[in-house]
């Protein structure tokens, strides 16, 4: 069967989980002990804990932190239900080999919590299980008599009660169970409460180990001079200024990552970095010299001009529209945006005798495995993975160019070497979120309601899978075909647009840019929501009707399916119904002097899985020199709320991620070259603009997370634009939303 891209997202944020190891089978006929045999090796059902003969446990976290917060949740699953607490345990971060053979130490698409919810709690009812018959056999007492609670299996009407690590000898002997009993949702006692970062002190007081931490006896240290223009080559390297400067070992060609360049080898990265700068490189001409990003976003909607993709068609929207007395339309660009993560792309690689040893800060064992092995032309098998906590990642970190540079230095000085990209190397040398736009054409009846909407949409491949792969994208294009966008279920936001419509046409003009593209936060939904939310909100001002009440028109209850996505529109209705009423939506905002003060709503469906709907409060100067984003309130609905102050969390760095790109963010291209080098000038929120931020969580009862993460970022954008234009009629259709862009509109 074949995957599409959204699928394939997908598929890489699955957990899969084999729980029995060997030599967890029960031993027949074994004589049963009066206490705990000796101490000897610990008990370890299944890969994800391992209880020692001392008492201490260990839990192992099977997905990868990068500030989301997964270090804690995921090991909470299981300690759920083994029935300890999490003071009582050492966390570590899972190790790609044998121990976890079959599991994808992958974190992506915001899919952590739900993929692994039962099945990592079912390793810890197992365990408990286990536990609980082992103490039960040395009772000679039936186990459904005995209890648990923070470590301890507990016979209550003799009082009698064994730590879990008296227990390990007998508990080895158990059987795994196939089908082990989940605590109801009203007998939690850690999940679904506000569970702080079990790390969160270390953190702040600079005790954990970040990829740059990492220190290997040894060691040496790499900085890289990368074309400046895309699809620029090497031509000749004069090293000899570098190679003067005392501390430097070495100079070598690098091509294993998204741009070929000359790295320095050192002693310290500052030393690397100096050097690196003295290198005297003569690039290659790039078939793309004359590249300009705002010549290509301004020609974008000329896409739609061209050969269009079917999509989505439901009924005849282009007869309605030509049938209906009112018309609409209008065009949406969202530009380049770069990651920008705290922590710039570093890596630590060490190839020796046929085998490699990575330590990396990155979101996917599985491609900087295959990554490394290649560069080192090894078995996959011979490459041992550290997966170091993140500064941060948005998607960057799920691609391992960075982890091929410094492998591809290992190989060559025969050392381990750590790789640090400095600020401007991580902005202009990585890959970044696609450019699109949006157009919009409706028509409406007499009262202002839709009764046809055609929607057409730009897309384009995201190049870096092939830049992963080793692919030259501007000397030698890869020669691709029509793209099934319907079968790959995109765009997001569009595919899955969940409004109840008469009639829907979404078609696709595919525009590959040269620039390399690849996921960042949400991914396709942040252009395509703040396209589809504006442009509701504009049809709801033409009809003088609430914006709220315009979008409830069209959520009538029931159940819609979308290709595979069955999306419960009373539950958007419900989100949007919360947020009208918390927000004080009806009460008018207080006037200021100076300034006008609007409210802007947006809300959307993330994967079929998540409700938001999030009302903003922007004030914006009369004369529109100034504009400040002062309030976000935010309603979610994401199944069982797992760790309420985790949601609370992804909300406001959601919300954070979001403004920088609405009222900030650009990356620009002049002559074939990035030209934004850090965050003077890829500027992002600073403190004393981060708003007011509330976040309501709608209760689930049915005890299943949906998934949250990314979600908030795709509202921002529309619900500022949709609240700047209820503060000042200024509709800005393109962003970010400054005060130059309110003067134009």
């Amino acid at each position: 069967m074949k995957l599409g891209r959204r699928r394939l997202f997908e598929a890489a944020a699955a957990l899969t989980i084999a729980f029995e190891l060997d030599g967890c089978a029960p031993t027949a006929n074994r004589a049963l002990p009066a206490r705990p045999l000796a101490a000897g090796p610990p008990f370890e059902p299944n890969a994800y804990l391992r209880v020692h003969a001392s008492g201490a446990i260990t839990l192992y976290a099977t997905r990868l932190e990068m500030g989301q917060g997964i270090r804690t949740l995921l090991p909470v699953m299981l300690a759920e239900e083994l029935d300890v607490d999490l003071a009582q345990v050492t966390i570590e971060t899972a190790i790609p080999g044998p121990r976890f053979s079959g599991v994808r130490l992958h974190t992506g698409g915001s899919g952590s919590s739900r993929e692994a919810f039962r099945k990592l709690r079912s390793a810890g009812a197992a365990a408990r299980e286990m536990l609980t018959g082992a103490a039960a056999k040395t009772w000679r007492v039936d186990a459904t008599t005995c209890t648990t609670e923070r470590g301890r299996v507990l016979h209550p009407t003799t009082g009698r009660a064994l730590g879990y690590g008296e227990l390990v000898p007998l508990a080895r002997t158990m059987p795994v169970p196939s089908a082990p009993t989940l605590k109801p949702v009203a007998a939690w006692t850690k999940l679904g409460k506000r569970q702080k970062r079990v790390n969160g002190h270390d953190i702040v007081t600079g005790k954990v180990r970040y990829g740059m931490d990492v220190r290997v006896p040894g060691m040496v240290f790499a900085a890289v001079m990368r074309t400046p223009t895309l699809g620029g080559r090497v031509k000749s390297v004069d090293d000899a200024a570098a190679r003067a400067i005392p501390g430097v070992l070495g100079v070598h060609r690098v091509s294993a990552g998204i741009h070929p360049g000359v790295a320095v080898v050192a002693i310290d990265t500052w030393t690397a970095l100096r050097a690196r700068d003295a290198l005297k490189v003569e690039w290659e001409a790039s078939p793309i010299d004359g590249f300009d990003s705002e010549r290509f976003l301004a020609e974008l909607p000329n896409a739609f001009k061209g050969t269009l993709v079917e999509v989505r068609h439901e009924g005849d929207a282009r007869a309605q529209i030509a049938a209906a007395p009112r018309r609409f339309e209008a065009t949406y660009v969202y530009p380049f945006q770069a990651h920008a993560s705290l922590e710039t792309m570093n890596c630590t690689a060490h190839v020796r005798n046929g085998e490699v040893e990575v330590w990396a800060p990155t979101q996917t064992d599985v491609r900087s495995i295959e990554m490394a092995a290649k560069v080192a032309h090894c078995p996959k098998e011979k490459v041992t993975l550290h997966c170091e906590l993140m500064g941060g990642g948005f998607g960057r970190r799920l691609y391992a160019d960075f982890v091929g540079e410094a492998v591809e230095l290992s190989v060559a000085t025969k050392k381990p070497v750590q790789l640090v990209y400095s600020r401007a190397d991580d902005m202009r040398s990585g890959y970044f979120q696609p450019a699109t736009a949006q157009r919009f054409t409706a028509g409406l009846d007499a009262r202002g309601r839709i009764t046809g909407l055609v929607h057409d949409a730009t897309a384009s491949t995201l190049t870096i899978d092939e830049l992963h792969e080793g692919k030259d994208i501007w000397h030698d294009p890869p020669k691709r075909g029509p793209v099934d966008y319907a079968a790959d279920e995109r765009p997001w936001g569009a595919f899955d647009n969940p409004y109840e419509l008469a009639s829907l046409r979404l078609d696709c003009a595919d525009v590959t840019s040269p620039v390399p593209t690849g996921p960042w936060r949400a991914v396709e939904y942040p252009s395509t929501v703040f396209a589809r939310e504006s442009f509701l909100d504009e049809l709801a001002h033409l009809a003088k009707v609430d914006p709220i009440a315009y979008r409830l028109e069209l959520l009538p209850p029931g159940i819609k399916a979308i290709g595979p996505y069955k999306i419960d529109r009373a539950r958007l209705a419900r989100v949007l119904e919360i947020a009208r009423t918390r927000s004080g939506w009806n009460t008018p905002l207080a006037p200021r002097e100076g300034q006008v003060v609007g409210r802007g709503v947006a809300a959307n469906v993330y994967s079929g899985n998540s409700y938001v709907a999030m009302v903003v409060e922007v004030a914006v100067a009369k004369d529109l020199s100034k504009l400040r984003v002062e309030r976000a309130l935010t309603v979610v609905d994401c199944g069982a709320a797992l760790n309420p102050l985790g949601i609370e969390g992804q909300t406001e760095s959601g919300i954070a991620w979001g403004l920088s790109a609405t009222l900030l963010g650009k990356m620009n291209f002049v002559n074939g070259r990035p030209v934004q080098s850090g965050y003077g000038d890829f500027r992002v929120l600073r403190i004393d603009a981060m708003p007011r931020v509330e976040t309501v969580i709608v209760e689930n009862p049915d005890g299943m997370p949906a998934g949250y993460g990314e979600h908030p970022v795709p509202l921002v954008a529309p619900a500022v634009a949709n609240a700047v234009y209820a503060a000042c009629g200024k509709r800005v259709r393109a962003l970010p939303i400054t005060a130059e862009a309110l003067r134009r509109a």
